[in-house]
């Protein structure tokens, strides 16, 4: 498993600022070099899709270009926005920025956590301590917080959402949620989380996927509500492995659904539902392609960890499915890294 060491310099793939740029109004991914490529690369499915006259053709390229931008300036806008939230925002629950205690934890969860610790443990014995969703796609759901602890956090999020601090976009797809490392979240929620009780699960789940060397992570809450995001459209994850906790509130509709693995043929068809449980989590492979269903009444908060291991990733990005052309980053970046984790056997992930 992948072991604490000296802080390690995090980076992006290139492919960032031209790969997997979403068109909502079109329901689609494009990538993204220029109008010429993208005339003949997507002219015939946009077209389809309602993308028919010169004018919207000019306004999707005017976006495509201001997203490419937006992309560039990331990083450093995001740590401009963490270094002002920590000099000038006052918490409404300064207690959900102590330290993970095992307290704010569902007993279910701990207890699966404390198992895939223990020895001689195996997959057999966890999957006896948590719900399989479906064993053809490893989907798998389990408690993970405390109903007060999720009241807590929901609070806090609440209010820093109302308050005039600067707020960005959970990921390309959400426009409403929270940055948890821009509220200062990662090093006392987030990070621990990862370290202490999901790597053990997943290096049970998913020893192929890189469950036992996850060194890095992106989390983020999002949001729906009838008059802002209702829904989500297909997609893949930026991540080896995903954790999409419900933290509320009341709502209906909004349920999860699930096709096969991106790369796979007909991956969509014949799609699983799942419904969200307010603190229950639900584990699956980032490569996994889902949505979700229009939201019909009220509002959901999930939070969602896109769990991550250099190990896998710095020989593939998931993302343009090519050996990483990597740029230095702020923060954990996407994941990559410029050189292996010194613990790891490469070949055991192969």
């Amino acid at each position: 498993m992948a072991t604490a060491g000296a802080p390690r310099r995090f980076c992006r793939c290139a492919c960032f600022c031209s790969e997997n740029l979403y068109v909502a109004r079109y329901g689609i991914h494009l990538r993204f070099r220029g109008e010429q490529q993208l005339r003949r690369d997507y002219g015939p499915i946009l077209r389809s899709r309602g993308c028919v006259s010169p004018k919207d053709f000019q306004q999707l390229l005017g976006e495509l270009e201001q997203e490419v931008e937006r992309r560039r300036r990331l990083g450093q806008e995001s740590a401009a926005r963490k270094a002002l939230i920590s000099s000038s925002y006052h918490p409404a629950r300064p207690d959900v920025y102590n330290t993970l205690q095992d307290e704010a934890l569902a007993p279910e969860f701990l207890a699966a956590a404390e198992y895939s610790t223990s020895p001689g443990a195996d997959l057999e014995g966890l999957l006896q301590r948590l719900e399989t969703v479906s064993g053809e796609k490893r989907i798998y759901r389990l408690p993970v917080f405390t109903v007060p602890f999720c009241q807590a956090l929901l609070e806090e999020l609440e209010h820093f959402e109302q308050s005039d601090m600067p707020k960005g976009r959970p990921n390309t797809m959400n426009n409403y949620g929270v940055l948890l490392h821009e509220l200062g979240l990662d090093e006392p929620l987030v990070t621990p989380l990862r370290e202490r009780f999901l790597q053990p699960l997943m290096a049970l789940l998913y020893p192929d996927c890189g469950g036992g060397w996850l060194d890095s992570h992106r989390a983020f809450v999002v949001k729906y509500a009838p008059d802002q995001d209702r829904e989500l459209g297909c997609h893949y994850d930026n991540a080896e492995l995903t954790l999409n906790v419900a933290l509320g509130k009341a709502f209906t509709g909004g349920a999860l659904y699930f096709g096969g693995l991106f790369q796979a043929p007909s991956a969509l068809a014949r799609p699983l539902e799942v419904q969200h449980v307010v603190g229950q989590g639900i584990l699956h492979r980032g490569g996994q392609l889902h949505g979700a269903r229009p939201l019909d009444t009220g509002e959901r908060w999930n939070l969602v960890v896109w769990l991550r291991a250099s190990a896998v990733r710095n020989r593939l990005c998931p993302m343009c499915c090519r050996k990483p052309d990597l740029v230095d980053d702020e923060g954990f970046g996407d994941g990559f890294t410029r050189e292996e984790p010194s613990t790891v056997d490469v070949c055991a992930l192969t």
